[in-house]
């Protein structure tokens, strides 16, 4: 099979790499990522400015195409200008950070999933709580495996997972939980500073997340050493709300 990695963080981070030697002892992989890194940059894309890519060597010689762009522009240009063959599975990361909750409307890691996925291709956005490497190498096996079974028993139409490893040893994490994704917004603060020129400037922060809502949420599921797994709907339309608005009078 065809597999297409691409991420958020560049295309010389160690978790891209971790899973292309995960998928190639028995796929054909293409690696299309970013140039540098594009972490939090959510699904945009490149649209005033050109978009370039330049086919290097990276990981001790493994080859891949690193892109000016996104990841979703890397998803977007791979799949209609780089590839020779259309992909049968699109996989985002490893991303060195957990991409949970509200995280994931600003992750790239899962903007480069969901863009797949838009586009009708199995996809699978990886993430490990840690910015360390300990465990990337087992995390991206099991992600293997988990991508195998995505390929073999299917994926409703315009939908991806999104899979969260614990920063633990394999034979330490509990198991595997499918959870949903948590909506608690935690606290969020701006440091205020000033520069040399006496001009005013802020570096946005937040605080850790300690608490979730409800035991089967994607945070949740890491706290308590688990795999967490979410399946993510493109499809951002409230159906409940619209069946309720329907019979709204505009005059």
């Amino acid at each position: 099979m065809h597999v297409l990695l691409t991420n958020d963080d560049g295309i010389h981070a160690p978790g891209l790499w971790a899973l292309y030697h995960a998928f190639a002892t028995r796929h054909l992989v293409t690696v299309v990522a970013p140039d540098r890194e594009r972490s939090a940059v959510g699904h945009g894309i490149t649209l005033h400015q050109p978009i370039r890519y330049e086919k290097i060597k990276a990981n001790g010689g493994m080859t891949g195409f690193a892109v000016s762009g996104t990841p979703a522009d890397c998803v977007k240009l791979g799949l209609a200008e780089l590839l020779d063959t259309p992909p049968g599975l699109v996989v985002s990361g490893i991303n060195p950070g957990a991409n949970v909750g509200v995280n994931l409307n600003y992750s790239g890691t899962v903007a480069g999933a969901k863009e797949a996925a838009m586009a009708g291709i199995p996809a699978v956005a990886v993430s490990i709580v840690a910015p360390g490497n300990r465990y990337v190498a087992d995390a991206a096996r099991i992600a293997e495996t988990i991508c195998m079974q995505v390929v073999t028993r299917g994926i409703p139409a315009g939908t991806f997972l999104n899979i969260n490893f614990p920063d633990l040893s394999m034979d330490a994490i509990r198991g595997v939980r499918w959870s949903r994704q948590g909506t608690l917004v935690f606290a969020q603060h701006f440091e205020k500073r000033k520069d040399p020129r006496d001009r005013t400037y802020y570096w946005q922060g937040c605080d850790r997340q300690v608490a979730y809502e409800q035991s089967d949420v994607d945070g949740a599921a890491l706290a308590q050493h688990f795999i967490s797994i979410t399946p993510i709907k493109c499809d951002m339309t409230d159906y409940d709300a619209l069946r309720e608005m329907a019979g709204w009078e505009f005059g």
